[in-house]
């Protein structure tokens, strides 16, 4: 009975956390402390300013000008085109008569 009263007393001197999770108290706060900086450090890179999510939204908008591009060079050569018929059509000429 020597024993168990020993081994009582020292479950009794423990606290808490030491004898629930069988962690020191400066192990546990450590602990703590990391998992929610952990938890701020991912929220701003899912949510901030430099965000994966501005991220893909600047790759959307980079295909969609990319997209325009193809687009107005594809009617900038047609309009060229169709300038260059006219021109010849009406006489004109790039040299200069001398």
């Amino acid at each position: 009975m020597n024993i168990e009263k020993e081994e009582f007393e020292v479950e009794h001197d423990l606290d808490i956390i030491q004898k629930y999770l069988g962690l020191k108290l400066k192990t546990f706060l450590l602990l703590v402390f990391f998992v929610i900086g952990m938890g701020v450090y991912i929220g701003i890179i899912l949510y901030g300013k430099n965000s994966v999510q501005v991220l893909l939204k600047l790759q959307t908008y980079e295909t969609y000008l990319q997209g325009d591009i193809a687009y107005l060079k594809e009617q900038n050569a047609n309009l060229q085109k169709e300038f260059f018929e006219l021109k010849e059509i009406s006489g004109e000429s790039d040299k200069t008569s001398e």
